[in-house]
């Protein structure tokens, strides 16, 4: 499935509010919603097919919304619905649990239960908006029974695996009009993993996630330990296995399938930093060695050879080609700080 987004403020003012409703009630499962601001009501919601999985994007003024037992009833997806926050605030109810949820939280209902939601949007946090990873429940390996607790519960998205899922959420509801359906179904199934690593971890029932979604999860926030530590120059594979409790043998074998070992992938991303400060005209007085350094390769010698290596030109010449024609006097006190 293609990606698609609508925008309400293409149709007659008159008109916005109810297809809204629709579109909201044909693509998450049926609801009853109502607004104060019904008839200068403004809105954008975007649909994006992820294999068996389907990423929602919203952006909303103030609502409620409620489905009832009647609208289970006529209608279930029988799907969880993982909600993050990206704008303004929502509540959610639903069994005896609420939550309040602020930008930076998940929250996760089902749809074969009543729930209640509001939202809220103010001149200071702007107008509501959301992503929605709707997971067919049959797919989700951790029994409903641990997952009641979850429910309208606040999941936050600051740290961890959900910071982990989070940042993955962001980054394919920005690119989904590049996407086509085998980037879907493969992103499907990442999503599926880390979402799975998440609502298992909090529901306490790691037990019941298969082995390779357990390493896809590992992956991924060594991934981000990665990222995260690209200045320290200890930064290596002992480092990175002590942190995540494994061994260094097992660090190895999760990055077998990549085709790129740990070491490399430390190199190949510090050198990405570098090779982007170096076009930097704010960073044109900061000579070459100090820019290997500060991204944790301390030998300008090795700094030189690794960069010509995989761009094929040294770093200085990288910087004079990209900035000498701009900024030629400053380039030039540049090369002298660099001898």
């Amino acid at each position: 499935m293609a990606f698609t987004e609508f925008n309400t403020a293409a149709l007659p003012r008159e008109q916005r509010f109810d297809w809204w409703c629709e579109v909201v009630g044909r693509g998450v499962a049926p609801t009853r919603i109502t607004s104060d601001g019904a008839s200068d009501f403004t809105g954008s919601v975007g649909s994006l097919g992820l294999g068996p999985l389907q990423l929602t994007t919203m952006a909303f003024p103030a609502l409620r919304s409620e489905r009832t037992a009647q609208l289970v009833r006529r209608g279930d997806p029988e799907t969880y619905e993982l909600t993050l926050v990206l704008g303004g605030s929502m509540e959610v109810s639903q069994g005896r649990n609420d939550a309040a949820l602020h930008a930076g939280d998940f929250a996760l209902w089902t749809s074969s239960r009543p729930y209640r939601g509001r939202a809220v949007s103010t001149p200071e946090t702007g107008a509501a908006r959301a992503v929605i990873l709707h997971l067919p429940r049959t797919l989700v390996p951790v029994p409903e029974s641990r997952l009641d607790r979850l429910f309208a519960s606040t999941l936050s998205a600051r740290s961890g695996i959900a910071r982990i899922l989070a940042d993955h959420l962001i980054s394919v509801a920005r690119e989904a009009p590049l996407l086509d359906e085998s980037d879907g179904e493969r992103l499907g199934l990442a999503s599926l993993d880390l979402a799975a690593g998440l609502l298992a971890s909090r529901a306490d029932a790691q037990d019941r996630v298969p082995p390779e979604t357990r390493h896809q999860v590992l992956r991924a926030r060594i991934d981000v330990f990665i990222q995260d530590h690209l200045t320290d120059p200890q930064l290596g594979p002992d480092a990175i296995a002590a942190h995540h409790h494994i061994s260094v043998r097992l660090l190895h074998q999760l990055f077998r399938p990549r085709g790129e070992t740990v070491s490399a992938a430390i190199r190949r991303q510090r050198l990405e930093r570098c090779h982007g400060d170096l076009t930097d005209p704010r960073l044109l007085s900061v000579p070459v060695h100090a820019i290997g350094a500060r991204w944790g390769l301390k030998s300008p010698e090795s700094f030189n050879r690794s960069f010509r290596a995989a761009y094929g030109m040294p770093p200085g010449e990288h910087r004079r080609t990209a900035l000498g024609v701009r900024s030629g006097t400053t380039l030039r006190a540049s090369q002298a700080n660099d001898g």
